[in-house]
């Protein structure tokens, strides 16, 4: 703000410290501290109050309307985000609602029906593999041991 360096500061300190004396110097920077956040308070009210008038005045919209002329291919894209963005809000008891539900329960049932066919397909499997197992125990059970020539 005042473009005021670390050694400007330091040189203001000094000369504060030998003319105020070290005894009154805490007073004087703390009354210092609550001008400036007075200062900051009173400058952060007239920007508020200053973006209020120019809301009321209707300055946002021409803003929008000169940055949708300096770069229409965002404002485009904007008018897309916001169409794409309708697309999923639609009233249930519509025909669109209605279409949405049945589809949704549709999908419902046709992962029913893959899971049930996975699992009857997965159980013949593992029946197959049971009696598979089974036929090999007992074709083993029927040879005879080999005997060993010792």
């Amino acid at each position: 703000m005042f473009d005021i360096g670390w050694t400007e500061m330091l040189v203001i300190g000094i000369v504060a410290l030998i003319v105020v004396g070290p005894k009154d110097l805490p007073v004087l920077f703390r009354s210092l501290g609550q001008f400036v956040g007075k200062a900051k308070g009173m400058a952060r009210e007239f920007s508020r109050a200053m973006n209020d008038a120019a809301d009321e005045a209707g300055v946002k919209d021409v803003a929008k309307g000169l940055k949708a002329a300096t770069n229409p291919i965002n404002s485009a894209m904007d008018g897309v985000k916001s169409a794409a963005s309708d697309l999923g809000k639609f009233d249930p008891d519509s025909e669109t609602g209605k279409l949405a539900a049945e589809r949704a329960e549709n999908a419902k049932k046709i992962q029913a029906a893959t899971a049930r066919a996975a699992a009857d397909r997965k159980m013949k499997e593992a029946e197959e593999a049971q009696a598979k197992a089974a036929e090999l125990e007992a074709v083993r059970d029927a040879e005879p041991p080999a005997k060993s020539e010792t």
